[in-house]
């Protein structure tokens, strides 16, 4: 799956050997989208359907709910990380950084869903720490180009805490 992250990391860190972004879904969401790439909800181009241009995938999104009032009756949790593996102090280490994220808890807390919640509250971090000017230097940066301790820090700070966990012995080439 594509994600701009890619690029921009790619770009930042030209030493990088290999950069891959994975999302894992349900079985049950899973079939659903192969039903709906299968009879042609998901394309991206105008097709004519009585007299009248529509784009599938748009006429799609008019049908299903709001993501806004899937909050209330949205369970279980989110799972966002990122497996390294490079050099520190002259030795190989592979690292899993992840943060976990409760769907319910953040109905309770702000009245969002766990994936509006860690979309807006890194956004808001960035945002923050532009303000008191921590990450501002003239021109435009991605996130990666700045310090990211004090991100790391207001993360756990503002409600998305993450943890590491060294994995040694990890094969990422399989």
């Amino acid at each position: 799956m594509y994600h701009e992250e890619l690029e921009s990391l790619s770009l930042n860190f030209p030493s990088l050997k290999r950069a891959q972004f994975w999302m894992s879904f349900s079985e049950n969401y899973l079939k659903h989208l192969e039903v709906l790439e299968n009879v042609g909800m998901t394309g991206i181009e105008p097709t004519e359907y009585n007299g009248e241009q529509i784009v599938p995938i748009q006429f799609l999104a008019k049908l299903l709910p709001d993501p806004s009032t899937l909050g209330p009756r949205t369970k279980g949790r989110t799972c966002i990380g990122i497996v390294l593996r490079g050099l520190k102090d002259g030795k190989e280490k592979t690292v899993y950084c992840y943060q976990i994220c409760d769907h319910e808890a953040c109905w309770a807390e702000v009245k969002s869903q766990a994936i509006s919640y860690t979309t807006g509250v890194p956004a808001m971090i960035g945002a923050k720490m532009m303000v008191d000017k921590t990450w501002l230097a003239p021109g435009v940066f991605n996130i990666e180009q700045f310090d990211p301790d004090p991100f790391m820090d207001a993360m756990n700070q503002y409600g998305l805490p993450w943890k590491v966990i060294e994995l040694d012995d990890f094969d990422l080439d399989s």
